[in-house]
C-alpha cells in the first residue's frame, strides 16, 4: 500500500509540475496587460517603467523562474490590478465556491444515485423511462441556458427565489457561509441546482448503468432466493457494488465543479473564484489568473489522488495491478 501510495504522490506532482509550465506560457501568450492597465496617453517612459516594475522586462524563462521560486515558498505573485497577494484575493473568494460546489455534489449524489437505482431495478416501468428521459435533457440543454430558465421561471414569474448575488451570510468554522441563514440558503439554491443537473445526469445513468449489470449476478438471485427483501438486497448488495465508479465519477467531478462553475457563478452573479477569474482575464491580471489555474490544478489532482486512495481501498486488485505494472 505505501508503495502505491508514493508511486501515486509521484505521479500527481510531476501533474502539478507539467501544469505550471502550461499554465504560465499560455497566460504568458494572451497579451500584455501594460497595455490594459496603464493610461493609454503615458509616454514611453512611463510605460518601460510600468513594464520594468512589474517583472514584464525579463525573457520569459526568468519570469518563469522567479515564478516557481516564489510558488515553492506559498508567493503565487502579486495582483497588477489590485496590488494584493493574488493568492490572498482568491482565497478570499473560495469558500463561496466551495459552499456551491459542496451543495450541488450533495443534491447530485442524494438524488442521482436513488433514481439511478430507480430506475435500473424498474427499467421498463413508467418511472423508469421519465427518470431517463430527464437525464437526457440534463445533459442535453447547455448550462448557461438551464440558469437563465431558473431565475426566468422561479426568480422572475414566480417569484420565489432570488435571481443572483449570496445574500445574507455568518461565520461557521472560520469562514462566511450563506446555507445557515434563510436569506443565504435561498440565494444558494437556484445557482446549486444549475450547478448540479448535469452532474446529477451523469450519475443517474452511471448508478442506472451498473445497477442492471450488477442485479443479473448470481449473488444477487442467491440472495433474493434466501427471502431477502428488495430493500435490503438494493442497500446492502447492489448499493455497495455500484459505489466505485460512482465515488470515482464523484471525486472527478467535485474537482470540475470547484475549477469550472464559472458559467454558473457568471449567471447568478455569485461572487466565487470564477467570476474572480473572468473580471482577472478582462483586466489580463496574469499573477491572479496563473494562481487561480494552479490552485485548480492543486484541487483537481488532491481530489484525484484521494478518490484513487479510496478506489484502492474499496477494490485491492487496483493497487495490485498497479503495482505490477
Amino acid at each position: 500500500m505505501i508503495v502505491y501510495l508514493l508511486r501515486r504522490l509521484g505521479q500527481s506532482l510531476l501533474a502539478v509540475i507539467a501544469m505550471a509550465v502550461l499554465v504560465f506560457i499560455g497566460v504568458f501568450f494572451i497579451g500584455n496587460p501594460v497595455d490594459v492597465l496603464i493610461n493609454p496617453e503615458a509616454t514611453q517612459a512611463d510605460i518601460a517603467a510600468t513594464t520594468e516594475r512589474l517583472g514584464l522586462d525579463k525573457p520569459l524563462y526568468q519570469q518563469f523562474g522567479i515564478f516557481l521560486s516564489n510558488a515553492v515558498q506559498g508567493d503565487l505573485g502579486t495582483s497588477f490590478v489590485y496590488g494584493r497577494p493574488a493568492l490572498d484575493i482568491i482565497l478570499e473568494r473560495l469558500p463561496a465556491t466551495m459552499e456551491l460546489a459542496f451543495v450541488a455534489l450533495l443534491l447530485s449524489v442524494g438524488i442521482g444515485v436513488p433514481l439511478g437505482v430507480w430506475a435500473g431495478m424498474r427499467p421498463n416501468g413508467v418511472a423508469g423511462r421519465t427518470i431517463m428521459a430527464g437525464s437526457i435533457l440534463g445533459f442535453s440543454l447547455p448550462n448557461f441556458w438551464q440558469g437563465m430558465l431558473l431565475i426566468l421561471v422561479f426568480a422572475v414569474l414566480l417569484g420565489w427565489l432570488p435571481a443572483g448575488g449570496r445574500g445574507e451570510t455568518t461565520e461557521f468554522l472560520g469562514m462566511q457561509v450563506s446555507f445557515l441563514t434563510w436569506d443565504g440558503l435561498s440565494h444558494l439554491i437556484l445557482p446549486a441546482v444549475n450547478l448540479a443537473l448535469f452532474k446529477m445526469s451523469l450519475i443517474i445513468r452511471l448508478a442506472r448503468a451498473n445497477t442492471r449489470e450488477v442485479a443479473l449476478q448470481d449473488y444477487i438471485k442467491f440472495a433474493r432466493a434466501k427471502g431477502l427483501s428488495g430493500r435490503r438486497v438494493v442497500l446492502v448488495h447492489i448499493l455497495k457494488n455500484i459505489m466505485i465508479p460512482v465515488v470515482t465519477i464523484i471525486g472527478l467531478e467535485l474537482g470540475s465543479m470547484v475549477a469550472f462553475a464559472i458559467v454558473t457563478e457568471t449567471v447568478f452573479a455569485w461572487p466565487g473564484m470564477g467570476k474572480l477569474l473572468i473580471d482577472s482575464i478582462n483586466l489580463l491580471d496574469r499573477p491572479v489568473i496563473v494562481a487561480y489555474l494552479m490552485l485548480t490544478v492543486l484541487i483537481i489532482v488532491t481530489i484525484n489522488f484521494v478518490v484513487d486512495v479510496i478506489y484502492s481501498l474499496l477494490d485491492p486488485r487496483i493497487r495490485l495491478s498497479e503495482m505490477k505494472g
